[in-house]
């Protein structure tokens, strides 16, 4: 039996992975930037203990711990490097971990986690080569090529959302300036359609937010849907940028998949369908090397998926 942990900045939920492939016994406990490193790893090996008890299962029983946490990982280590959310710097959280849970633990990234759950369980099962762009507050990258996880040197690599696309652009969170991700993330969705309402107070966007406050990633959508001008335009940069972004990837890389996971995914086909319009015409030889887009199918579940598969293969 194996347990995964995905942690996040407001909560950690964890579930053990049942001989019959599914997840069982979730549970959530919230997290703190106020905690200490060492406060967060005691909740997380509580938490393990209590997913254990809620599947029904012995915490004997239990081989090991994965864990899939924001920041640049040292997986070989076990070390959170850099997690600038939680000002987190070389903190060897799977020592934290097996020092109160008493089972070995293993870190990943969590995009990358996300990747290799898709992978192995979702709908990246049929690719030896496939990528996972996860589109929420950030861009987030996972690239699984032959099979197997590629997490660059040190496993700092594939931090998509920070390649720079536009010089002296947007402000990112990270300190430069024009990253995809300014561009590419729901974030950036969300405030290109605040931007739009504001130029056109007329707008029926302002029929579905209810306020600029009320705008979310689906606001775009449901309007456009309804023939507004202004949420089609919305939409249309922000394909354009998406999608070249993309096109650089798949260029770059080449697998012979990309899902798009986060919650923009739940659009299926109003994504996918404008987004292969304008990659595919920008992609080299893909009479020769055909790409699959798709829209990841494990959801919020996949980090918990990737964390268990990663500690099952490293143990």
């Amino acid at each position: 039996m194996f347990i995964g942990i995905d942690l996040g900045g407001m909560s950690a939920k964890a579930a053990v992975l049942s001989p019959e492939g599914k997840l069982i016994g979730k549970v959530r406990v919230q997290t703190s930037a106020k905690q200490s490193p060492e406060e967060t790893a005691f909740a997380l090996a509580q938490l393990a203990r209590k997913a254990a008890e809620t599947a029904g299962v012995s915490f004997e029983e239990v081989e090991a711990i994965g864990i899939g946490s924001p920041g640049v990982i040292d997986s070989q280590n076990g070390v959170v490097v850099q997690w600038s959310n939680f000002g987190w710097k070389n903190v060897p959280l799977s020592s934290y971990v097996e020092k109160y849970a008493g089972k070995r633990t293993f870190v990943l990234n969590d995009a990358n986690s996300a990747a290799l759950g898709e992978a192995k369980f979702g709908a990246g099962k049929r690719f030896d080569d496939c990528a996972l762009v996860t589109i929420g507050t950030g861009v987030g990258l996972g690239v699984i090529i032959g099979g197997k996880l590629f997490e660059g040197f040190r496993g700092a690599g594939t931090e998509f959302g920070h390649m720079v696309i536009r010089q002296d652009g947007e402000l990112c969170t990270c300190g430069r300036r024009g990253c995809f991700e300014c561009y590419a993330s729901a974030t950036a969705l969300i405030r290109s359609t605040r931007e739009e309402m504001q130029r056109n107070r007329d707008s029926l966007l302002w029929k579905h937010a209810i306020g600029l406050e009320g705008v979310d990633g689906r606001t775009a959508f449901l309007t456009a849907a309804e023939g507004d001008e202004g949420a089609k335009r919305v939409l249309a940069d922000y394909f354009s940028v998406l999608g070249e972004g993309i096109a650089n990837l798949v260029n770059l890389f080449r697998p012979q998949a990309v899902l798009i996971g986060g919650g923009i995914s739940a659009e299926g086909e109003n994504l996918l369908k404008p987004l292969r319009e304008y990659i595919y015409p920008r992609l080299y030889v893909l009479d020769y090397a055909p790409l699959e887009l798709l829209c990841a199918t494990l959801g919020n579940d996949a980090g918990l998926y990737g964390a268990i598969e990663n500690a099952r293969s490293k143990l």
